[in-house]
């Protein structure tokens, strides 16, 4: 399949994208002695597991599901945090997983009994925000994540590891601010663990990443320590490696040319308007950038389902495709049907040509009511 012959709208990830990022991680892996996890919760499209697999160590689980999806799909280590795990699910879980994070000393109390086999680690606040507050911050005041110093009555007997999580989209030296004030507060027991997790965060594979100095804090936690030293990035993995093509359907105004497409940024791009930010566009430039300016929507009925204000080199007409890009990461997780839209297909790209790997319709719709 050639690019015209695609539908829209449509995810597709780049696997040769795809690659390069791994083996940005892999070095890291080597030079270090660190193991590197998939993030399900930023990139689950397991088609893609069996290359990961190839360049990382596993996968982590926010849940009972995603640890599924692991155990069926990845071959190498099951990890899951949950901040508060079901009574129901649990004995699943300590089947197929063989690291398990708890968020509180009372869940570890309740739930260890039953996991028999798994290496078990609780969940840290630093308490040492590198974001400055909102909702991707865990570390931020209230925060219902991590076991603070002020909460941390005892290090269990049967602890093997410490899991921290504290960055979004952030270079390494936040995480090296970050473990200042972890070793300050938690040091004390970490030649009592067998492991550390950095948790995710770390846009290691992005243009700039100090690589140096990561490494360097791993290398220094576990000789120091003597500890086994885990990172599990989402968005390294894929940055930059998917695109989300969308057609133009109708062009109007209202003080300014406005185009509707046939993706939406409420159902199939969610964190244009959670977090917010503009996707980046092929071929577009900022507004007054480019000669021509367009507000970019799409054809729900929520009227703030804007993507955002570009502007191009030539005007936009009826039928022509727009290419967002870095699409791969917390797109087809997120997406939802609001609205009864459909979800766009999934593809893969491999070199010049094209594989569509799924396709949805009204009965993905229907059947999640």
């Amino acid at each position: 399949m050639r690019f015209n012959q695609l539908p829209t709208p449509v995810y597709v990830v780049d696997e040769e994208r795809l690659k390069k990022n791994l083996e940005i991680l892999r070095g890291v892996r080597e030079r270090t002695g660190c193991k590197i996890l998939l993030a399900q919760k930023a990139f689950s499209c397991y088609t893609f597991y069996p290359l990961i697999s190839e360049y990382l160590d596993g996968c982590t689980a926010s849940g009972l599901y995603e640890a599924k999806l692991s155990f069926e799909e990845m071959k190498g280590e099951n990890h899951v945090f949950c901040p508060a795990y079901l009574d129901g699910e649990f004995d699943e879980i300590a089947r197929i997983c063989d690291h398990i994070v708890f968020n509180s000393l009372r869940q570890y109390e309740k739930f260890a009994p039953r996991a028999k086999g798994a290496s078990l680690g609780l969940r840290i606040n630093p308490e040492f925000s590198t974001q400055g507050g909102g909702i991707y911050d865990p570390c931020a005041p209230f925060s219902r994540l991590g076991i603070t110093k002020a909460q941390f009555k005892y290090l269990p007997d049967g602890v093997r590891g410490f899991h921290i999580h504290t960055l979004c989209e952030q270079g390494a030296e936040d995480l090296a601010e970050t473990l200042k004030a972890f070793e300050k507060n938690f040091g004390e027991y970490f030649k009592k663990l067998e492991w550390l997790n950095l948790g995710g965060g770390h846009h290691i594979t992005r243009d700039g990443y100090d690589i140096k100095l990561l490494e360097s804090e791993i290398t220094r936690l576990s000789d120091k320590y003597g500890l086994q030293i885990y990172l599990e990035p989402g968005e390294a993995v894929a940055l930059n490696a998917g695109y989300l093509h969308t057609k133009v359907l109708e062009i109007v105004k209202n003080g300014m040319d406005i185009a509707i497409l046939d993706a939406s940024a409420e159902c199939h791009m969610p964190d244009v308007l959670e977090m917010p930010y503009r996707p980046p566009l092929k071929d577009s430039g900022k507004p007054d950038e480019k000669k021509y300016i367009y507000r970019l929507s799409s054809r729900t009925c929520l009227a703030g389902d804007i993507i955002g204000d570009y502007s191009f080199d030539k005007p936009l007409n009826e039928g022509d495709i727009l290419s967002f890009e870095d699409m791969a990461i917390y797109s087809m997780v997120k997406n939802n049907t609001f609205n009864g839209m459909p979800l766009p297909a999934i593809a893969a790209k491999r070199g010049e040509n094209y594989e569509i790997l799924k396709t949805f319709g009204y009965s993905d719709f229907k059947n999640r009511l």
